[in-house]
C-alpha cells in the first residue's frame, strides 16, 4: 500500500511540473533584478516570480573544451554527461530514480568556453532538488559502468557526425581558421580522444574547471533573496574556491584565402562561410549585431534571405551571426542546397558580403531592424529558464545588472552612420572564408577569388 502511495505522488509531481512549465510567463517586472551574497560570499542574480510554483537556476563555469587537454578532446562533454549519472552515495539508477521521484529537471552541457548547468522544479521540492545539485556538482562518482555507456553514446554520436554535412564542415573550417589554438579542437572530440578518455581525466577536468572563482549564477521563481543565500553556499560552498585554468592566448582567426571542400555523398550540399567579428566588448558590437541583422540574422527579413532564398529559390536555408569568444571573434553564415545550384548559391553571396561592405544598409532596413529588435527583446525573457540564462551570459560578458533596461536603447541609438561604418569594416570580401561539404558543382578558382 505504501508503494502504490508512492507511485501517485511521484505521477502527481511530475503531471504539476509539466503543466506548470507549459505556462510560465514573463514576470511581471523582469527586469527587477536583485544581487544576492551569500554568508559564504557566493553571487547570484535573483528575480522572484510567483506566478507558478517552480523555481529555474542557471549557472555557468569558465571553461569549457577550451580545457581539454590536446589528444583528448570531447573531455568537457563528457563531463558533463556524466555528473548526473551518480554522486555521493547514489549511484546512476539510484540518482536518476531520485531526479524521477523529485521531479527536478536537471542538465549539463560543455560549449567551447563555458560549462553549464541548469536546475528546475517545483517549490515545494526545493530542498531535495538542491540537494541533488549539490551532490552532482561536489560528489560525482565517475563510476566504470556509467563512465563507459556514455562513452559508447558519444562514440555513436560521433559515427553519425560522419555524414553530417554541417557538422564536418564547421568543424574543417574551424580547425583551418584556428590552426594549433583550442579554438580549432573539436568540442565533440574524436573516436581516438574519447577511447584515450581515463576516470582520472574526468575527476581531474572536474577539480580544475568547477570553482567559485569563475562561477555565474542565475535564479528566477518563487524563492526570495534571504532564502537564497544559504542554498547558494549549501550548494557551490564546497568547490575548490580557485580554479586551474590553462590560459588561452589571444587570436586573429585566418579567414584570408581559406577555401575547404569537404567530399560528402549527399545530395544536398552544406555551405559554411565566415570573417572575423567583434567582441562582445568591442564598443560596436551593438551596431554590428543590428547591421548583421539586416545582412542575414534577420531569418525571413534579412538580405540573404531575400536574395538567396526568395527571390531565386536557391537554399532551403541561410543565415549569419555573430559569434565572439573570449579570446577572438567571427561572424558565421551558412546555407544548405543542391548540389547543383551551389555555385550560384556562392555568388549571390559573395555579393551580398561585397554590397554590405561597400554601401552599408539603407535607412529604411536599419530602422526597420531596430524597431524588430526592440519589439522582439522580450521574448527572450519568456520562461524562467530563459530569464534565468540571460542572467548568467549578462554576467559572463560583464552587461552590467541594468542591462535589460539600457538594452534597447543602445540598439535604438545606432546611427545610419555607425551601420556604414561598421559594415564596411566588418563585411570585407578580401577575409570571407569558405567550406562547403558535399558534392558541389562549384568552380573552386572562381569561389576562392569571389
Amino acid at each position: 500500500m505504501m508503494r502504490i502511495a508512492s507511485i501517485k505522488e511521484r505521477l502527481c509531481a511530475l503531471v504539476i511540473f509539466s503543466v506548470a512549465l507549459l505556462f510560465v510567463v514573463v514576470p511581471a517586472r523582469a527586469t527587477d533584478i536583485t544581487r544576492v551574497v551569500s554568508p559564504g560570499g557566493i553571487e547570484a542574480w535573483l528575480v522572484e516570480d510567483y506566478t507558478n510554483p517552480l523555481i529555474a537556476m542557471d549557472f555557468a563555469f569558465t571553461g569549457g573544451s577550451t580545457q581539454d587537454p590536446a589528444g583528448k578532446e570531447g573531455l568537457a562533454r563528457m563531463v558533463s554527461s556524466l555528473l548526473d549519472e551518480g554522486a555521493g552515495e547514489l549511484d546512476s539508477r539510484a540518482f536518476q530514480l531520485r531526479m524521477e521521484e523529485t521531479a527536478v529537471r536537471l542538465s549539463f552541457r560543455a560549449s567551447s568556453e563555458l560549462f553549464r548547468g541548469s536546475l528546475t522544479t517545483l517549490a515545494a521540492r526545493q530542498d531535495d532538488a538542491f540537494d541533488l545539485l549539490r551532490l552532482a556538482l561536489n560528489e560525482p562518482r565517475f563510476d566504470e559502468a556509467p563512465v563507459e555507456r556514455i562513452r559508447g553514446q558519444i562514440k555513436i554520436g560521433l559515427k553519425r557526425d560522419e555524414t553530417d554535412a554541417d557538422r564536418l564542415v564547421s568543424r574543417t573550417l574551424f580547425a583551418n581558421m584556428f590552426p594549433d589554438h583550442p579554438y580549432g579542437r573539436s568540442t565533440r572530440g574524436t573516436p581516438a580522444s574519447i577511447d584515450a578518455i581515463t576516470i582520472d581525466d574526468l575527476r581531474s577536468y572536474h577539480g580544475r574547471v568547477l570553482a567559485r572563482d569563475t562561477l555565474k549564477i542565475g535564479v528566477v521563481g518563487a524563492i526570495d533573496a534571504e532564502a537564497l543565500g544559504p542554498v547558494l553556499d549549501e550548494i557551490f560552498g564546497g568547490l575548490p574556491e580557485a580554479s586551474e585554468l590553462q590560459a588561452i592566448t589571444e587570436v586573429a582567426p585566418t579567414t584570408d584565402d581559406v577555401f575547404e571542400l569537404v567530399d560528402l555523398d549527399v545530395p544536398q550540399s552544406s555551405i559554411f562561410f565566415a570573417l572575423p567579428g567583434l567582441k562582445r566588448d568591442d564598443a560596436d558590437f551593438i551596431t554590428a549585431f543590428v547591421v548583421n541583422h539586416i545582412f542575414g540574422g534577420g531569418s525571413f527579413s534579412s538580405r540573404l534571405y531575400s536574395e538567396v532564398r526568395e527571390k531565386r529559390g536557391l537554399v532551403y536555408s541561410v543565415y549569419s551571426y555573430l559569434y565572439p569568444f573570449d579570446h577572438s571573434a567571427l561572424l558565421i553564415g551558412g546555407a544548405g542546397t543542391q548540389n547543383e545550384r551551389v555555385q550560384e548559391s556562392l555568388d549571390v553571396i559573395h555579393e551580398e558580403v561585397r554590397r554590405m561592405g561597400d554601401t552599408g544598409p539603407t535607412a529604411q532596413e536599419l530602422e526597420k531592424a531596430k524597431r524588430f529588435l526592440v519589439g522582439a527583446y522580450p521574448l527572450r525573457f519568456d520562461t524562467s529558464g530563459k530569464i534565468a540564462s540571460q542572467l548568467v551570459m549578462m554576467q559572463i560578458d560583464d552587461l552590467g545588472i541594468d542591462y535589460i533596461d539600457r538594452r534597447n536603447d543602445l540598439i535604438e541609438a545606432v546611427t545610419l552612420d555607425d551601420a556604414k561604418r561598421v559594415a564596411r569594416s566588418l563585411y570585407d570580401i578580401e577575409r570571407l572564408a569558405i567550406g562547403i561539404a558535399g558534392k558541389p558543382q562549384v568552380d573552386v578558382e572562381k569561389a576562392t577569388d569571389g
